[in-house]
């Protein structure tokens, strides 16, 4: 019998999707500096052979491998400019986990590729520097809420995992009130959040037991009054927050959003905020032009910063998964 049962729960569209849960060995990705290494490798390879195709046929072999892949039609078919957050969800499952009608063998060509395990990464690393970040916190305010603000976060499975890592390390530390605080514009991805949620909680799963409440709230990070008066109310409350946007705001977001928003978690005196960054490498900036309808800021490191300073935050902390660079911000003193 396996020890580490995958959970399961349902997304509107009927699908019954494996819950990711990083601390579930099948889960895990490697994230040492070999591993890494490696995976940049294996990108920069798969990029130098796409690239001594001309352009016009790399695009006519995507467009006949769409017809027979279900992923690829939702990343090169996109009206949004971005990919919908379940599909986002199922490209971070992995082969071994892919649902029917996500599991032709060009879907499992796909989801194999070592650019989708990076996202999966993304998340990992994300979650990752949050549950680092909150120990100290928790373990001084022992009786304080816990709320988890997820921006654009879909089905926030990166704070979930925040509060899974933090369970198998410091369980005592999250016996309190805890809410994951969901803005986002669309209403899928938080409902199957909520779902898999109540799946962690079921007994012998990883957070049964715990007091944790899943709430969405409709959001544009162009207005981020909803954000304002959220932070005023929790701070009234005594609350600990932590904030994150994992594939989202500083992805996606025009800069007036990021310093908005920015400037709205500074005012309500968030000291713990993390997401994820476009990497602005050449490789990087070619992988996005293959999908050229997505509006991804490929901003890096250097082009985060200034933001973050006007925002009243500094980077003090950053993890690289190739595509992306996971940043922790604090509160500048």
């Amino acid at each position: 019998m396996h020890d580490h049962p995958v959970i399961t729960a349902t997304a509107p569209n009927g699908l019954v999707l494996p819950v990711i849960d990083l601390t579930n060995p099948v889960f895990a990705v490697a994230d040492d500096a070999g591993s890494i290494a490696r995976m940049r490798d294996a990108v920069t390879t798969e990029q130098r052979k796409n690239s001594r195709l001309p352009a016009f046929i790399t695009r006519f072999l995507i467009r006949q491998a769409a017809k027979r892949s279900a992923l690829l039609r939702a990343v090169f078919q996109s009206e949004r400019g971005y990919l919908d957050s379940i599909t986002t969800y199922v490209f971070k499952l992995g082969i071994a986990h892919l649902p029917p009608g996500y599991d032709s063998a060009t879907d499992k060509r796909v989801a194999g590729s070592p650019h989708v395990t990076l996202v999966r990464l993304r998340m990992q690393q994300v979650a990752t520097l949050l549950a680092k970040a909150l120990e100290a916190p928790l373990a001084a305010e022992r009786s304080a809420p816990l709320h988890l603000i997820n921006i654009a976060g879909g089905p926030a499975l990166d704070s979930l995992n925040t509060l899974t890592l933090l369970k198998r390390a410091h369980g005592d530390l999250l016996q309190r009130p805890i809410v994951v605080d969901v803005l986002d514009a669309n209403a899928e991805g938080p409902a199957f959040g909520a779902n898999a949620l109540k799946a962690l909680q079921q007994p012998g799963a990883p957070l049964a037991g715990l007091a944790i409440d899943f709430r969405h709230q409709t959001y544009d990070w162009n207005d981020p009054s909803a954000l304002i008066t959220l932070l005023a109310r929790l701070k009234d409350a005594g609350a600990i927050v932590a904030a994150s946007s994992e594939g989202g705001l500083f992805e996606y977001g025009e800069d007036d959003a990021i310093v908005g928003n920015l400037k709205a978690f500074a005012a309500g005196g968030v000291d713990i905020v993390a997401g994820s960054v476009t990497a602005n490498s050449a490789m990087r900036k070619r992988m996005i032009a293959m999908a050229p309808g997505f509006k991804l800021h490929p901003r890096g490191l250097e082009g985060i910063a200034p933001l973050v300073a006007q925002g009243g935050y500094t980077v003090a902390e950053s993890l690289d998964s190739v595509i992306s660079h996971q940043v922790l911000l604090r509160l500048r003193r």
